[in-house]
This record gives structure tokens, sequence and C-alpha cells, in this order.
């Protein structure tokens, strides 16, 4: 029983002095971080904008009659001055015809009425007729001039209106879906539209910033901390609904100078070059303007931040080498780089690598010092990506 008792002792004095052992501490996390440092970064002002053609043109009807043809593919480029629609001629056509005959009557009439002047002319100085009757002929003849005249006016107008049977394009572009049939009836008094002409090459995309924002930058660049383009040229890059980037950057050729009094915002627009056709009209799209230089700006590499609802966070390296979460106010992302509006200062460590493998508060080790974040170049790559 003794030796019972002293074996149960010596059991539950190993387990008590087991379980005051302290569990080992946790591993640093190796991982690579960038110092944050103030540099110059583009100023990106990020806007919804709207897909225009540059010129549109609507295809109406100047002549009242029945459509009979359609000579153009709907949905193609078409030239300035090419047949796109043919309206029956035959009643402009004996309408013409009969003016025509018009003339030639009133031509005969104005011939006969000169070779009765010229008749009268010697005979009135030799006093065979008088002074009245010459004058009459005189006065008949001038109005048979005048009458020829007049309806040789309308013969013109008779052949512009049988000439507008056959509707033709007024500008080069894409012409749209045609809005009449073969038989359908077109009236030139309510001028009945037959289809749109776009030109989509180049196109215009057209944006809203806010008043305040306006002032905002005017304000900014007046005291020195956005330095605009020598030019005054302010790059736009557009990014389509799905996220893909288009390739080719336009440039603002239009500022409004007033505030639109329901919406407060100002109109401006920029003009991109189109040759493939990939911007349609009336398509909406995501503008990044890139007005001037930020001089005192801070950004990080794409990788380094994590997105939330509230935005975007930050892991940094505190004081006792821990990682330490910091909510960032995220701006534009140029190229692979986030333009951070606040949230870091210059000096803080940001991290970059092993993110998935960070708690907040877990020891990290810096294993390398990576490049100091610079600014997004337009065209140059980032050496942390």
């Amino acid at each position: 029983m003794k030796r019972i008792l002293t074996g149960m002792f010596a059991c539950l004095l190993l387990a008590a002095c087991s379980g005051s052992e302290q569990p080992p501490a946790p591993q640093a996390v190796p991982v690579k971080a960038i110092t944050v440092a103030n540099q110059s970064i583009p100023n990106v002002i990020e806007l919804p904008g709207r897909v225009e053609p540059v010129r549109v043109a609507e295809v109406r009807a100047r002549v009242t009659g029945i459509v009979q043809e359609r000579l153009y593919e709907e949905g193609t480029n078409v030239s300035a001055g090419q047949p796109l629609f043919r309206i029956d001629p035959r009643e402009l056509r004996a309408a013409y015809a009969q003016t025509q005959a018009s003339l030639e009557r009133a031509r005969a009439t104005a011939a006969n009425a000169k070779a009765v002047v010229e008749r009268y002319r010697p005979l009135v100085a030799e006093d065979a007729i008088s002074r009245q009757e010459y004058d009459a002929a005189l006065a008949a003849s001038r109005e048979a001039d005048a009458n020829v005249a007049q309806i040789r006016a309308q013969l013109q107008a008779a052949s512009l209106q049988l000439g507008y049977t056959t509707v033709r394009a007024p500008i080069a572009g894409r012409a749209g879906r045609a809005q009449v049939t073969e038989g359908a009836l077109v009236s030139q008094p309510e001028g009945t539209l037959m289809t749109r002409i776009e030109q989509i090459s180049p196109v215009y995309v057209s944006f809203a910033q806010s008043a305040s924002e306006v002032l905002a930058l005017r304000r900014a660049v007046a005291a020195g901390e956005i330095e605009l383009d020598e030019n005054d040229r302010v790059e736009v890059r557009l990014t389509f609904s799905d996220g893909t980037e288009y390739p080719i950057p336009g440039h603002i050729d239009f500022r409004g100078f007033s505030v639109d009094q329901q919406t407060g915002t100002v109109e401006l627009r920029a003009e991109f070059a189109n040759p493939s056709g990939l911007l349609l009209p009336g398509e909406f799209v995501r503008a990044q303007i890139f007005a001037g230089q930020v001089s005192q700006g801070i950004a990080v590499p794409q990788r380094a931040v994590t997105l939330n609802e509230d935005g975007g966070s930050v892991f940094v390296i505190d004081e006792k080498g821990q990682a330490a979460p910091r909510p960032v106010k995220l701006g534009a992302m140029v190229d692979g780089r986030w333009i951070i509006e606040s949230g870091l200062k210059a000096g803080d460590v940001v991290i970059i690598s092993n993110l998935q493998k960070i708690q907040p508060g877990a020891p990290v080790q810096r294993i390398k010092d990576a490049a100091n974040g610079k600014a997004p170049a337009k065209n140059a790559d980032s050496k942390a990506r």
C-alpha cells in the first residue's frame, strides 16, 4: 500500500511540474517590406464618362413618296454622298417633265415677243406705228423673258426634288439601323427620319466633375502642391466595365467655364482615337484623368493592399517588430501601385509579402529591403511586382 501511495504522489508531482512550463514563443514570419517615402506621383482623378460620336447626322426625307429600296447594309461604314435609300421618283419625274414643257412654251412666247419688237423698231422710227404700240410690244417681250426665268427656276427646283429621291449620306461614318422599310411612306413636311450616321473615329468621352473638386484642384495648383504639364495637356485613360483598360490614351480637349445649376458640376470632354471601333457611342466607361503631379505623395505596390468594404488596409511593422494592420484611404491605381490618400506617412514600413501568413500582432522578420516606393511612372514597370 505504501508503494502505491508513493507512486501516485510521484505522478502528481510530475504533472504539476509539466503544467508550469511556458508555451514556446511563436516564430517570426519572414517578410519583405518597403519604407514609405514622399515622392512625386500623378494626381489622378477618377470619373465616370460616356462615349459620344464626334459627329452625328440624321438622315431625313426631303421629298414625299414611297420608299422603293434600301441601298446600304445596316451597321456598316458609308462614305459621304453614298446612296442609302431610293424613293419612288415617277411622280416627281412627271412634274419635272411638265415644268420642262412649260419652259419650252415660255421660251417660244418670249422669242415671238422679241421678234415683234424687232419688227416694230424701224416702223416707229418712220412713224408707221405709234410709240404706244411699240412700248406695249417691248413690255410684252420683257414679260415673256421674266416668265422664262421664273419657269427655269421652277425647273431647277423640280430637278432638286427629283434628285432627293435618291437619299445620300451627308457625312462619312457608320450608318445605323434603318428607321423605315421598303413600301413605307415618307414625308417631306414631317422630315421622316430614315437612319442616323455617326462618326466614331475619333470619339469624345464626356465627364462631369463637381465644382468643389475643380476649386480644390485650382487651389492646389496655386499653392504649388500640384504641378501641371508644361503644355497644359491633361492625359486621360479609360477602363471598360469589365475592368480591362483601353490601350490608347486621350487628352482633355474641352473644359466648361460654367457650373450646371442642377447638378453642381463642370463639363469636361476628352478626345480618343478609335481605329478599331472598340469605343461605342453611349457606352459608359471609367476614366483616370492625370491632372499634373503631386509633389509630396505616397504610393505602395498593389500586392501590399488588402481590399475590404471600408476601402483598404496594409500591414506595417511597428516598434516591437510585430505586424500591425493600418486602414488606408485609397486613390487610383496606376501601373500596379495604389496611390494612398491618407493612412500612411513617410517612414512607415509596409509589408509586401507573406500577407496570408500574418496575423495582427504576429512577430515578423524583415528579410530583405525592397526598393522604396517609387512614383507610379506612366510607362515604367514597378520593381516591387
